[in-house]
């Protein structure tokens, strides 16, 4: 069941195939001039073809037997991190499935990091979530560049392959006990240590994750791994994993419930972030914090009005129990800043006015060391991964707090994507330096390397930041 999850297809070959093409780049810039250096033959194809070397067009050029065997693409000056996903999207529609299983391709004309970031998007188009759906369709097959770093190649299209295969996966197959294997296998490829507390010590020691997920029979967890040298820096990511909310007592209507499968992406999000730290070996000391759950509706689900009190001694009336993300947040930070760390990430699928606010693609961040937020923002921008810090606006903390309790979890008035940052800083233990990061994890339209379905929306502008900062 665990192996599904880490499917990640390969477009890559070490030999060239019995037909090999090789792909040109060319700047839109510089055609007219290579344009009138080429034989009447190609120009007329390039004319009929409407092809001008813009980014993403490709013009195959057959030779005198009416073989293919190059093929001009449009790039930009430094191509992008999704443009080669466009040039290999093209390529797999100018031909047939038949003939892309004997032919292989290589790109000319980029080195060193252009070259490692496109074959990274390559390989990204390359991604088909087939779990339920045989998907016989063949991918275009890219000769490894001799300058392509494929380590970190590998590293990032697996990532990512393993994030959308969580998100992508029904709730009925990716419960609390579906992360905790995923975790396991994760943990066990790099020797890393696993700890899961549930039961009666979950209900004890981390009260607001057990209040949240004993509404199901699919038991509440929670998962904890750590990996590196004790003496390194100390980074905690913490991912929430709510495996499907339906809102509980607050029952979500059908038409928002429909997507909340995707309620465990920012756990997928800390776990794929965890592989990419251990599989390039970043000189950290990791520690992966996932409260998993299933928000459910039964004889035993936490009420309106209910008062918990917190692993942190907080006590918290729960307002909405279609918050609950922020709930079980709050035990798992509680615990990631009981050691100090250097540094803790936080990722969930939180609110609906981060994507009023910013749209689909762009996550809300927030940070209480502004200096670290401004770096992830810019590293986000290098990434093309955009982050956009949000305000951690005090003067709003009167709009969390309850009348019966210290706090409560839904103010029920516009902004609550800056309720929720404060509420989930409430719970922090001292000042440490801290990202909460509110991202969507879906891509609802469908793109060249980003299909419909499951979306990483800030995974690597945090390791940008990560490696920046420890590499």
């Amino acid at each position: 069941m665990t192996k599904k999850f880490f499917k990640s297809p390969s477009p890559f070959v070490a030999q060239p195939r019995k037909t090999h093409i090789i792909l040109h780049t060319l700047e839109e810039k510089s055609f007219s001039a290579w344009l009138k250096k080429q034989p009447e033959t190609v120009q007329t194809l390039a004319k009929s073809g409407g092809f001008g070397a813009k980014p993403g067009h490709i013009l195959p050029v057959p030779d005198a037997k009416g073989q293919v065997k190059e093929i001009y693409i449009g790039v930009k000056p430094a191509p992008g991190f999704y443009d080669f996903a466009d040039i290999a999207a093209a390529v797999k529609k100018a031909f047939s499935p038949a003939f892309l299983k004997t032919a292989s391709f290589e790109i000319k004309g980029l080195k060193g990091e252009d070259l490692t970031k496109a074959s990274i998007g390559w390989g990204l188009a390359a991604y088909k979530f087939d779990a339920y759906k045989k998907d016989e369709g063949e991918y275009p097959a890219l000769l490894w560049g001799k300058e392509a770093d494929r380590k970190r190649v590998t590293t990032v299209t697996g990532a990512l392959a393993l994030l959308r295969n969580m998100i992508n996966t029904p709730a009925n197959d990716m419960g609390p006990q579906e992360l905790e294997d995923v975790v396991r296998s994760l943990a066990a490829a790099h020797k890393a240590k696993i700890k899961i507390t549930s039961g009666k010590e979950l209900e004890k020691n981390f009260p607001l994750v057990h209040a949240v997920g004993d509404s199901s029979p699919r038991r509440p967890r929670l998962i904890d791994m750590s990996w590196g040298a004790a003496k390194a820096p100390k980074v905690t990511l913490v991912g929430k994993g709510v495996c499907f909310d339906t809102g509980g007592l607050d029952i979500k209507p059908s038409s928002y419930m429909k997507l909340m499968k995707k309620d465990m992406g920012g756990a997928a999000h800390a776990i794929a972030l965890a592989q990419m730290i251990m599989s390039l070996k970043l000189p950290v000391r990791l520690r992966l914090i996932i409260p998993a759950v299933e928000n459910s509706v039964s004889g035993t689900s936490f009420r309106p009005g209910d008062v918990f009190t917190s692993r942190k001694g907080t006590t918290v009336e729960n307002t909405n129990t279609d918050a609950e993300g922020r709930l079980i947040l709050a035990d798992a930070l509680t615990l990631a800043s009981e050691e100090k760390p250097d540094l803790i990430v936080d990722f969930a699928t939180l609110t609906g006015s981060a994507r009023a606010a910013l749209g689909p693609d762009i996550p809300a961040m927030f940070s209480n060391h502004d200096s670290t937020g401004k770096k992830l923002q810019k590293a986000s921008e290098s990434a093309e991964d955009p982050l956009w810090q949000m305000p951690l606006w005090q003067p709003y903390r009167k709009h969390i707090e309850s009348n019966v309790a210290e706090l409560h979890n839904s103010a029920s008035i516009p902004g609550d994507l800056i309720y929720s940052a404060l509420f989930l800083e409430s719970f922090l233990i001292g000042k440490p330096d801290w990202v909460h990061i509110d991202t969507f994890a879906w891509e609802q339209t469908g793109r060249a390397g980003r299909p419909a379905g499951a979306a990483d929306c800030g995974l690597r502008a945090v390791f940008a930041y990560l490696e920046e900062r420890y590499g």
